[in-house]
């Protein structure tokens, strides 16, 4: 459940939402907002949100204002609180990921492929499989580059995922790029994908701590 960190009464945590994880990662511009969410993510299960916290992740000098940018992103749905700290995974990232990236399809398909075409981890695909994946995923990320100008300036299309749907527009496999500090990634979902839980907010945890 969703609490709201600025008018608490009681100490929490502050954590990310799925949204504010999708969000965290749909780009590699280090603009205000994701500073934010970045700062959050790595440290939100330190200590418990005040005053403090809210002015070193917004870097504001004033109280009121940090404390409006951090109520913003509430209403955003970008951040939540939580009466328990989540910190990130601390297993072996090899370990991890198979598990984590099960849970984010209803097929129990998914895999991470580095932009070069190379899969660092796989579930529920053969391995065959995740290597011809994996290489489509890179062609994609090259074809992105190529008409990304088309696709943001001209047709006002944001969003660098793409999918293969069925007659009724379902996603059959999809393909969604993640920016983790230098490093660019495609996360490849088979079947419906679920980004919206607790696990999509764990893959980019252990992926910021291993490759920020």
């Amino acid at each position: 459940m969703s609490i709201q960190l600025v008018s608490a009464s009681t100490p929490l945590y502050a954590e990310l939402s799925p949204a504010g994880a999708f969000y965290v990662s749909s780009g590699p511009e280090l603009e205000g907002n994701r500073t934010v969410l970045l700062g959050i993510l790595r440290e939100g299960a330190q200590a418990p949100f005040s005053v403090t916290t809210a002015l070193r992740w917004t870097r504001l000098d004033s109280e009121e204002d940090a404390l409006r940018s951090i109520l913003r992103l509430q209403r955003l749905g970008l951040i939540r609180g939580n009466e328990q700290p989540r910190p990130a995974p601390t297993e072996r990232l090899e370990d991890i990921l198979p598990p984590l990236l099960a849970q984010l399809s209803d097929r129990k398909q998914a895999l991470l492929a580095d932009e070069n075409g190379f899969y660092l981890a796989t579930a529920g695909f053969l391995h065959e499989s995740a290597e011809e994946l994996a290489g489509l995923s890179a062609d994609l990320l090259s074809l992105q580059n190529r008409h990304g100008r088309l696709l943001r300036n001209n047709l006002r299309v944001h969003s660098e995922s793409w999918a293969l749907v069925d007659p009724a527009g379902q996603s059959e496999l999809g393909f969604w790029p993640l920016f983790i500090g230098p490093q660019r990634f495609m996360l490849i979902i088979g079947g419906t994908p679920l980004l919206q839980n607790q696990s999509f907010v764990s893959l980019i945890q252990v992926l910021d701590q291993r490759y920020r």
